[in-house]
């Protein structure tokens, strides 16, 4: 289980609140809906690397690849608490309010982290990015799953709610609900 797992970026640790899962070939929401590309290639194997992309033009987000080789399946690290490295990630995320925004939400996340797209297969057992399971695992009482964010259509939110929290922490992101485009 990732939630509650420690994420070990560079001068910033950061236990996972938030995560959202990914089924590969057999999910319209999945990179790798259709198939490999040089893009998500990381995706495809060996399990416990970081898969990092680049999204909307101006963020960087990632996933731990979770399946044997072949098989793409991914987890977004969409939130986290900073556990140590605070006035790095400060820093890092000037813009933020409370430190409660330092890794909320997956690009902010990454930010925090340090994390960018040279880190793209990186194994997460030796670094420079290193993830550590949960010393103390997060009560089952406490995970809440949900639509994943701004994924519609086939293999939507009511297709795969696969979005996994922490209840009540506060540095879980805010939902939003995706809003289909409109064909011009």
């Amino acid at each position: 289980m990732l939630l509650g797992a420690i994420i070990h970026g560079r001068g910033v640790s950061v236990r996972l609140t938030e995560v959202e899962a990914y089924l590969g070939e057999v999910d319209p929401g999945s990179h790798a809906f259709r198939g490999q590309t040089r893009r998500n290639a990381v995706m495809f194997g060996p399990p416990g690397h970081l898969y990092t992309y680049f999204t909307y033009g101006m963020h960087v987000c990632a996933n731990v690849v979770c399946s044997p080789d072949g098989i793409a399946t991914a987890v977004l690290l969409r939130a986290g608490e900073i556990v140590s490295g605070m006035e790095v990630a400060r820093e890092r995320r000037r813009t933020s309010k409370r430190d409660s925004d330092l890794a909320s939400g997956p690009a902010r996340l990454c930010v925090a982290l340090g994390i960018d797209l040279s880190d793209d297969g990186a194994d997460l057992s030796h670094g420079p990015i290193r993830l550590d399971p949960a010393a103390d695992p997060v009560p089952a009482g406490l995970i809440r799953t949900g639509p994943r964010v701004g994924v519609s259509g086939p293999g939507g939110s009511d297709d795969f709610p696969w979005r996994y929290w922490i209840d009540g922490d506060p540095t879980v992101s805010a939902y939003r609900a995706s809003v289909p485009r409109r064909r011009r």
